[in-house]
């Protein structure tokens, strides 16, 4: 007898937590749509039917627990419409929270009853709140005030629910159109996951937006770098490779492309590369005046030299080609007198010591050409005043002095 009252009285006591938390739902929907809403309430009483083991797996709990935070945010959004002051955080940040939720209430809503029937109360609610999320601009302009102040997760956090939102499974495919807005948003997310230090995520936001024909030259540049610090050198070769494909023009890849080759030791590969994309664009002076560097390192000089040229050739202000083509013949001279040094004929002697000082003659042209195209340039200044003083040419390293 006393077993069989046990049993009653444990029955009683599940029942009355079962009413209990089933109160508490009822009781976070009404605290939340009352004329004046009690939020705080609200959330503690459906917080714990969500944490009660007789509700938590009922979609009505996490409908409600969607519904309550809806509710928050619609409170905001409304006196934004009114002009009104708002609080941003909580209009944005709950619109983010309703969608967890409600992820939930639609997987629990679209199992089958104790019949083996899927009855769904929820699910086509859940879907016109998740479409006017998507389009009523709120997610978006919540996530750019994050990225205004630094809050890098955050704006990660809101963009991925606007994004993940079309392909919710409520809605069919291309139901929801993923336009340029999507894409756009799409592109600043991985922007944001960069700013926030997460390597992982942003190679995967990056690599989503390769075909999207969005920001692509960018997207190529961001995933390099993304690899580069993960030190994943055969990924950020493969798309260094991908890019310079894609935009031949553009010396971002191929100085990178070439920096990898020089860096690891293979000039011969560079300049492959290099006389690939001059083959490509003969008329980007920069490639040329690369092509001059590296045929410089392989003692090419009458190479370098034209190449240099060519460089100048089509960019005629280009100061760099200048000065590389004098230091070219500056060096050549510094390399002939270090030679001269271990020479005891003097006769032989002087003449090396005349034929480099032909040579630093030769350079003084470029280097004050170099120095006038750019005179704000500090390097290009100490060179030129280096071959005067080299050439004893007093006054005008002087004059130089006084600029």
């Amino acid at each position: 007898m006393k077993k069989l009252f046990l049993s009653v009285m444990l029955i009683a006591g599940f029942t009355c937590s079962a009413f209990a938390q089933k109160a508490n739902v009822t009781k976070a929907k009404r605290d939340a749509t009352a004329d004046t809403p009690d939020f705080k309430s609200a959330v503690a009483a459906i917080e714990a039917a969500l944490a009660d083991p007789t509700t938590k797996d009922l979609a009505e709990t996490w409908y409600t627990a969607g519904y309550v935070y809806n509710e928050m945010n619609s409170k905001e959004y409304k006196k934004e419409l009114l002009k009104q002051p708002f609080d941003q955080e909580v209009a944005g940040s709950s619109i983010v929270k309703a969608f967890s939720y409600f992820q939930k209430a639609y997987d629990f809503d679209q199992k089958p009853n104790e019949k083996g029937k899927v009855k769904p109360q929820f699910s086509k609610d859940i879907k016109a709140l998740l479409q006017t999320y998507y389009t009523d601009g709120q997610l978006i302009r919540y996530g750019s005030n994050l990225f205004d102040k630094k809050d890098f997760a955050g704006v990660v956090k809101a963009f991925d629910t606007y994004l993940a939102i079309p392909d919710f499974p409520a809605f069919k495919a291309n139901e929801l159109k993923k336009d340029s807005t999507y894409k756009m948003v799409k592109y600043y997310a991985a922007i944001a996951s960069i700013n926030a230090g997460d390597t992982v995520g942003s190679i995967k936001r990056l690599e989503s937006l390769m075909n999207d024909n969005y920001e692509t030259k960018n997207v190529y540049e961001l995933l390099y770098q993304q690899y580069f610090a993960k030190k994943d050198t055969v990924k950020y070769m493969t798309i260094l490779k991908e890019g310079f494909d894609k935009y031949p023009a553009e010396p971002f890849f191929l100085q990178n492309l070439i920096n990898n080759f020089i860096y690891s030791g293979k000039n011969k590969e560079a300049l492959e590369y290099l006389n690939q994309a001059i083959a490509k664009e003969p008329n980007v002076a920069q490639y040329h005046f690369v092509s001059g560097r590296l045929k410089e390192e392989s003692k090419d000089y009458d190479g370098a030299k034209a190449a240099f040229e060519k460089a100048i050739q089509l960019k005629p202000d280009y100061a760099e080609a200048e000065n590389a083509i004098a230091r070219m013949y500056y060096n050549k001279a510094a390399a002939i007198l270090q030679e001269a040094n271990d020479i005891k004929d003097m006769a032989l002697v002087k003449k090396k010591q005349d034929e480099a000082q032909s040579l630093f003659k030769e350079s003084l042209p470029y280097f004050k050409k170099a120095y006038e195209m750019n005179p704000k340039d500090a390097e290009l200044k100490g060179d030129l005043k280096r071959i005067y003083y080299r050439l004893q040419m007093n006054a005008e390293y002087e004059a130089l002095n006084k600029e």
